[in-house]
């Protein structure tokens, strides 16, 4: 009895064995983002989604869950051959996904490797198409052509390739170390370029700023050029009408006085001293009515003199000059009509005199405007006697001299 009990309850505990088992291969939790396959009896059955699943145990199996998220792979540098056989070691990256987990499990062994081999193939195939400096600067162009070749093969492995990069490209070291030198080179070749660049512009702008201002100078120059002209226009104007004023006022005051010709010898007489002024007058000329003058004046001043009150002769009683009622004698005026003569022959001597040393002059200015030796032989006018008369006249032979103002003839006796 007792070893039947015992046989009893061993079944039991083995029924209870078999029944946990079967429990926990009967229920399955698939997480998320996970997918597994189901076969019954070695045949596909069904993909488990995520949650809670039963299946039946013993019959049906379930194979590693599959992981539906976006996986990314990095594959070892490969060795590729460029157009212009050089040999570049490649690494790529890959990202995919897997959508279709029946595909992925059996139209596949491993997906992973099938993925690798066609990206080498791809990129062998890809590159070889481009020469180096292609190949350097053209990743997109590599990226998208490996992407449309695997996501083209990989889309029956339910399988899709999101992106494909190309995470190095190494070139031996000898093309490196003339990479560098080549950059270098295009470097120094561009900023010697920007350099002169830069100096082109300065100068011409430094050219376009002294345009600038010698423009503006100009401009500045013609208008005080202008502004001088005008304050010079209106100064000369002004002094115009003044001495035009001036000369009107003189005009009026000497026909209100009334000059006579023995005032207007006597004032021709004192104005040749201030003709004569100056150190650049060389030649002197009188007029030829200098004697005329000189003997009016004489006259009128010997007459003057004897008609003044207390002139001589004009004592009471006096037998030389003058009788008592003021009349000048007959001996005195014997006398001055006698130093007239005298005065008046000498003022015709010395305006001979100057004549001939105004025509010697002159020859001499004509012998020297055609090559030839001064007849004077020196400077006409050069003397300095009492005689000569200096007028503005410059150098001698520097052509006519300005004629003297006409001298009044002497009032008749």
């Amino acid at each position: 009895m007792e070893a039947g009990q015992a046989f009893l309850l061993f079944v039991i505990f083995l029924l209870a064995v078999f029944v946990l088992v079967a429990l926990a291969k009967s229920v399955r939790i698939v997480p998320q983002a996970r997918a597994g396959i189901v076969e019954r009896l070695g045949r596909y059955q069904r993909t488990l989604n995520p949650g809670l699943t039963i299946v039946v145990p013993f019959i049906d199996r379930v194979l590693p869950l599959i992981d539906l998220r976006e996986q990314v792979v990095s594959f070892p540098p490969q060795p590729v051959i460029t157009q212009d056989n050089l040999v570049v070691s490649i690494d790529t990256v890959i990202y995919y996904q897997v959508n279709d987990p029946k595909a992925a499990t059996y139209e596949i062994a491993n997906y992973i490797q099938g993925i690798e081999q066609l990206a080498v193939t791809t990129l062998r195939n890809v590159i070889g198409g481009m020469d180096l400096e292609r190949t350097l600067t053209s990743r997109e162009e590599i990226n998208s052509a490996l992407r449309g070749v695997l996501d083209e093969a990989t889309g029956k492995w339910g399988i899709r390739v999101n992106r494909v990069e190309l995470k190095a490209i190494d070139p031996p070291p000898s093309i490196q170390d003339s990479m560098e030198k080549q950059m270098r080179a295009d470097r120094d070749k561009r900023a010697a370029i920007l350099n002169a660049e830069g100096v082109r512009q300065s100068q011409i702008l430094t050219a376009e700023g002294q345009k600038q201002a010698a423009i503006l100078s100009a401009e500045g120059d013609k208008t005080s050029q202008i502004l001088r002209a005008e304050a010079d226009k209106q100064a000369q104007i002004l002094r115009a009408d003044g001495e035009a004023k001036a000369i009107g006022a003189v005009f009026n005051a000497i026909h209100k006085g009334r000059p006579d010709q023995k005032l207007l010898s006597y004032q021709y007489l004192q104005m040749l001293p201030e003709i004569a002024k100056g150190d650049a007058n060389k030649v002197w000329i009188v007029p030829s009515e200098i004697g005329a003058a000189l003997e009016g004046l004489g006259t009128a001043v010997g007459k003057f003199g004897n008609a003044l009150p207390g002139g001589p002769g004009a004592a009471n009683g006096s037998d030389d000059g003058e009788d008592a009622e003021g009349v000048p004698s007959a001996g005195v005026a014997d006398e001055v009509s006698d130093a007239a003569d005298v005065a008046a022959a000498e003022g015709e001597a010395a305006v001979s005199r100057a004549q001939d040393e105004v025509r010697q002059a002159l020859e001499a200015a004509e012998a020297a405007s055609q090559g030839g030796p001064s007849p004077a032989g020196g400077r006409a006018g050069s003397q300095s006697g009492p005689e000569s008369v200096s007028l503005a006249g410059g150098e001698a032979g520097a052509g006519a001299a300005p004629a003297a103002p006409p001298v009044p003839p002497p009032p008749n006796e």
